[in-house]
């Protein structure tokens, strides 16, 4: 079982079903009341995705469209996608710095500028933001673009150059990327 929960909405025999039905689910389950959610006791749950069936609250972790009676297979099946579309959502927004990369929409956004930028592009800084220190360019060049490191290929310098130009243009910002004497580093 993993840390995702299902809190059930003022909705003591919906729980008790699911509770019954535990072990074929794999998200815990929990009951949650009006009191609950209005003083904003979700903090203590990781994942969470509310289920209600008597009216729409004003949160973004509600599973909507759910039409009662409904079998088990298709309630666990909607249950399963909208944590599927949630852990998407999260993995796919990585802060680095001051930025925020979304690697869905391959955009690097710094308050409300946005740039887009290349699958490459983004592998690079993804890799030079996971290394602890400078990383070298036959690294990158074999990690990010699957060369052997014997090739002669300016590849990488050249990205590099093309990915801190842009980022220098749309953010006024040279300090990103930075190219030391062991290679390149996100500061």
């Amino acid at each position: 079982m993993n840390n995702q929960n299902l809190l059930i909405y003022e909705s003591q025999i919906l729980y008790e079903i699911l509770i019954e039905l535990s072990d074929h689910l794999n998200f815990k389950v929990a009951h949650i009341s009006k009191k609950e959610l209005n003083n904003s006791n979700l903090e203590k749950y990781n994942d969470y995705l509310i289920l209600s069936f008597k009216k729409q609250l004003n949160i973004s972790n509600q599973i909507l469209s759910l039409q009662f009676p409904i079998k088990f297979s298709k309630l666990q099946e909607k249950i399963n996608l909208h944590f599927l579309r949630q852990k998407f959502n999260k993995q796919s927004k990585i802060n680095i710095g001051m930025y925020l990369i979304n690697t869905n929409s391959r955009e690097i956004i710094l308050d409300k500028l946005k740039l887009k930028l290349t699958e490459k592009e983004i592998n690079t800084i993804l890799y030079l933001n996971n290394s602890e220190k400078p990383v070298r360019i036959n690294e990158l060049q074999d990690k990010v673009w699957g060369y052997q490191s014997e090739l002669e290929t300016h590849t990488v310098e050249t990205h590099i150059h093309r990915l801190r130009k842009k980022i220098k243009e749309k953010f006024k910002d040279d300090k990103l990327i930075l190219s030391t004497k062991n290679g390149y580093k996100i500061i």
